[in-house]
């Protein structure tokens, strides 16, 4: 099992997009590429980036597959313009809190 660890700040004056976008495109393509999301956190306090999303796959191998993907571009294209200092980490799924 491989976990997806997305992390971003929004852009000041876009959250009202971003949430939209997020809800209704982000999170449900997540799902269609076949990752679960098993959490998500926002940062209250301190110098970490302000969401962190986790999401999890059978395989390395589906979770490589979909990361190289057009469709995986596209849809962290339109991401990019609610978000800033996006990163992403795919690393083995420890059944807690990763980062």
């Amino acid at each position: 099992m491989m976990k997806l660890i997305l992390t971003w700040d929004i852009k000041p004056g876009h959250e009202q997009d971003y949430f939209a976008y997020v809800l209704q495109e982000y999170l449900p393509q997540l799902n269609k590429f076949g990752f679960e999301v098993t959490d998500a956190w926002v940062t209250a306090f301190g110098e970490r980036p302000q969401v962190l999303l986790g999401a999890v796959m059978e395989s390395r191998f589906k979770a490589r597959k979909v990361l190289g993907s057009d469709e995986w571009a596209q849809v962290n294209e339109q991401l990019m313009a609610y978000v800033d200092n996006m990163e992403v980490k795919l690393a083995p799924h420890k059944g807690n809190f990763q980062f």
